[in-house]
């Protein structure tokens, strides 16, 4: 069965009666503020509407988990600003005041790693630049991480979205060292940031995820559709790589991405959506797993000589 068509017969099945089930379909492939904004005002719409939500699931990639998050957050707690909670220097990057609404994340795509993270990505249309909201009241409740969800995954994106998962499971790995923060410890906990750089719980995560992804990324790509072990190991390592870089952080591939992505025009890859509103806006589309990688060769020939135990791993 068609994950979606799953997802809602489950509902029908086991909700209380009376239930009302919203459903949001505009999801936009690499959301931008104005994505972001339209998710907000649906979901705010519809609590004023209806009452606030039992619970959200996001059932698709990272831009529907981060979307998800995003309209949750805003709802919960609608800011002065949308720019309050985004990460500074071009927002103000504000705590969140408290819990937010359950988020089951449900990954589509085997790739993000959205279901173990709180942060949601955006492209920030104004300025021309990508950026964010990171704290760790935006992680999911429940991540449900099924291969058999990720079957109609084209092979453009089990490519980018694995090789997402290489880069995250890379840069978490040769982070700065949580000992050598330069900010050094904060006054409280509760001000500790989203990433605390790399550390012995964080290396577990991405020295698994980059053992699958050597062994069956290329596999996924080849045969997305009926390769079961490639799409169940890469699954998984796109989860592990999640806990590994939401711990540890990501660094320059990832930072330098944003740069790479938020200025295309024309560039579209085969097998991603496009929306009427792209081509009228002339906005293309970089994956986010090709903007990282394009700079991945000089970053890791920087990061090779890191001062690790066995830097031959």
């Amino acid at each position: 069965m068609d994950p979606f068509d799953t997802v809602v017969s489950s509902i029908e099945q086991h909700a209380p009666v009376g239930h009302v089930l919203d459903i949001y379909d505009k999801i936009r492939a690499e959301p931008n503020n104005d994505s972001f904004k339209h998710a907000i005002n649906f979901m705010a719409e519809q609590t004023n509407n209806h009452g606030s939500y039992d619970a959200i699931i996001a059932l698709g990639g990272g831009s529907t988990i981060d979307t998800a998050k995003a309209a949750n957050l805003y709802t919960c707690y609608p800011p002065d600003d949308f720019y309050d909670y985004v990460n500074p220097p071009l927002g103000k990057g504000l705590l969140v005041p408290g819990p937010i609404t359950p988020l089951i994340a449900i990954p589509t795509t085997s790739g993000t790693g959205s279901e173990t993270t709180g942060v949601a990505i955006f492209d920030d249309v104004p300025t021309k630049s990508k950026t964010g909201i990171a704290h760790r009241r935006l992680k999911p409740t429940l991540g449900i991480v099924d291969q058999d969800n990720m079957k109609s995954m084209p092979s453009s994106v089990a490519k980018y979205s694995g090789i997402d998962v290489l880069c995250h499971a890379l840069e978490s790995y040769t982070a700065i060292p949580y000992t050598a923060r330069p900010s050094g410890r904060p006054e409280s906990p509760i001000l500790r940031p989203a990433y605390q750089g790399s550390n012995p719980i964080s290396d577990i995560w991405s020295l698994h995820a980059l053992r699958e992804c050597s062994q069956y990324l290329p596999r996924i790509v080849s045969d997305p559709a009926e390769d079961i072990e490639a799409r169940a190991k890469m699954c998984l390592a796109a989860s592990t790589a999640g806990m590994g870089f939401g711990n540890a952080g990501v660094h320059l591939c990832h930072g330098m991405s944003y740069a790479v992505a938020s200025q295309v025009k024309q560039y579209w890859v085969d097998d991603y959506p496009k929306l009427n509103s792209d081509e009228e806006n002339g906005h293309g589309l970089v994956p986010h797993g090709l903007s990282v990688v394009i700079n991945a060769p000089s970053v890791f020939r920087f990061t090779g000589n890191l001062d690790k135990s066995d830097p031959l791993q």
